[in-house]
């Protein structure tokens, strides 16, 4: 198995990172622009624009890095063997300091301070709960995937399951450390309180740890290599040279008979080899 250099795998996490959160907090000012005091719509479409958004970046930076953005994805990875741990923390710089770029970005895009820390709070025991939950369930549909060997329906999958899981958890499901960090630096409809943060980074920790033994649980024959494939096939299998190896299974040996006879032997053993062959 073959994968992309290092360097070219954390340049893919870290700009699907800036994407990722340019996408999640510039369609929630966009939403909140175009849909002022309704919540209900203004959700709507955040969660719409996250869901396509997050299936396209998957299908952009996939290929090259796996297309992970989110530091619980890489270390559950880790932990079956499907990526290194250094591998794994060496992603989470990149993860996060890419969200943190997307952040300024996005509101940059919509003229606002390119920072601007939010005020709003989160943090409650319903918040938590729904960050475990939002964190289970994604981890849960990732691995799934790859264990039946439906990797390339996880872009698909997961921008699905984000998208509705804004809706069914109270939290919005941000599922990921790197774009909890991302989303305190603008403070926006789709922003976080630092104050908040602490608790949805530990939720999401604790619902990533569930997840793997829910895995093993319910897929115990997870390898290595289905692992290492997880959200979107990124390895090419190294094909071995072939062997050259001399046919022979058509070559008669010397003094044998295209058949497989010995020429000799269908002789009588007294007759003369000179002579044409008794009946």
């Amino acid at each position: 198995m073959k994968e992309a250099a290092l360097w070219r795998r954390l340049g893919a996490e870290f700009l699907g990172s800036v994407f990722l959160a340019a996408i999640v907090i510039g369609s929630g000012i966009a939403a909140q622009q175009l849909s002022p005091g309704n919540v209900g719509l203004e959700l709507l479409e955040n969660a719409a624009a996250t869901a396509a958004g997050l299936y396209a970046i998957i299908l952009m930076f996939g290929p090259v890095s796996g297309a992970h953005f989110n530091p619980v994805v890489s270390f559950v990875d880790a932990a079956f063997d499907g990526l290194s741990w250094r591998d794994a923390w060496a992603y989470l710089p990149a993860q996060v300091v890419g969200c943190v770029s997307g952040a300024v970005v996005a509101n940059v895009m919509f003229s606002k301070a390119a920072v601007s820390i939010s005020t709003k709070h989160r943090a409650t025991p319903a918040h938590f709960l729904s960050e475990i939950v939002a964190t289970l369930g994604l981890i849960l549909v990732i691995f799934s995937l790859a264990r039946s060997g439906r990797s390339r329906s996880a872009a698909a999958a997961v921008g699905a399951y984000i998208g509705a899981a804004y809706f069914f958890t109270s939290s919005t499901s941000f599922a990921n450390p790197a774009i909890t960090v991302g989303r305190m630096f603008s403070d926006t409809f789709a922003g976080i309180a630092p104050s908040s943060a602490p608790s949805f980074i530990a939720a999401e920790i604790v619902g990533g740890v569930a997840a793997f033994f829910v895995i093993k649980a319910l897929y115990p024959g997870v390898t290595p290599a289905e692992a290492s494939d997880i959200i979107f096939p990124h390895h090419q299998r190294v094909e071995s040279e072939p062997q050259v190896t001399m046919d022979t299974t058509h070559a008669p040996l010397e003094g044998t008979s295209a058949d497989g006879a010995s020429s000799a032997s269908s002789r009588h053993p007294h007759q003369d080899p000179t002579s044409p062959p008794t009946g």
